[in-house]
């Protein structure tokens, strides 16, 4: 179903091929076939335990997919470690932000600029690009409008301000695939309205996926939809198809978003 939506000339940003997730005897993840193009606003839409995290887990590297094959940048990655993902260009958020309470907003995000640097395990040192470095963290910080909390310890900001935090953390690594899980989750109608408007002024040069249980953030940023249900792809197409999609309406919509 993918193939049809992508440009004959395009080269995937991503490629899943049959991939799988199993874990003892739940199968997660079931042969979900899948290309993201570059430039590419793409949503992965399910209810809870569709597999959607799971997903987004076998892309990332967190865990291998016990079938199927995973490629980023026209390389098969699926079996190459996470931080290895992350040095070819991806970043991702969480459903829970991960982030460190007990440091400034700026070091959270100095700190992310860090960890896609040379080595598994290294000290942090202060270098000669440590301005540099900072100075990417405040540009950051500024693209999601958190800079005006650059020195205020993380474990002080609202749940909405947290969610800011991180999608700075993962744009100061200046990727090319981001993958957000559930940006907009638990946020005020102020806070999703800001997170949405981050999402639409997104460069194009960034590739987006993004996981998202509120539709109107989920439709508006979206260009192209993944629909999944039981591990399952079930259905692909424009935030209007999906819209109109009877299959997806009794699945997942409901009300408010019935077949037109």
């Amino acid at each position: 179903m993918t193939e049809a939506l992508l440009p004959a000339s395009a080269e995937p940003t991503l490629r899943l091929r049959g991939v799988g997730r199993r874990f003892g005897g739940l199968l997660a993840v079931h042969r979900v076939d899948l290309d993201v193009v570059p430039g590419e606003r793409r949503a992965i839409l399910g209810p809870n335990g569709a597999g959607k995290t799971t997903l987004f887990n076998v892309i990332t590297g967190d865990f291998p997919p016990t079938a199927g094959s995973v490629e980023l940048f026209g390389r098969d990655v699926t079996f190459l470690p996470a931080r290895k993902r992350a040095k070819l260009g991806l970043a991702r958020t969480y459903q829970q932000s991960r982030l460190f309470p007990g440091l400034s907003v700026e070091e959270n995000i100095y700190l992310s600029i860090l960890g896609i640097g040379t080595g598994h395990l290294r000290p942090v040192a202060i270098s000669k690009r440590d301005d540099a470095i900072r100075e990417r963290a405040r540009e950051a910080a500024k693209r999601v409008v958190i800079d005006h909390k650059l020195s205020e310890l993380v474990g002080s900001l609202s749940h909405g301000e947290h969610r800011q935090v991180a999608i700075a953390m993962a744009l100061a690594v200046k990727p090319r695939l981001l993958m957000l899980d559930e940006p907009a989750s638990g946020l005020s109608r102020g806070e999703r309205d800001l997170i949405t408007g981050l999402l639409l002024d997104l460069d194009r040069d960034i590739t987006l996926l993004l996981i998202e249980h509120d539709m109107d953030v989920a439709l508006t940023v979206a260009e192209n939809v993944t629909v999944m249900h039981d591990g399952r792809v079930i259905a692909e197409g424009t935030p209007a198809e999906i819209r109109a999609n009877q299959l997806v309406h009794d699945l997942y919509l409901g009300r408010g978003y019935g077949v037109e």
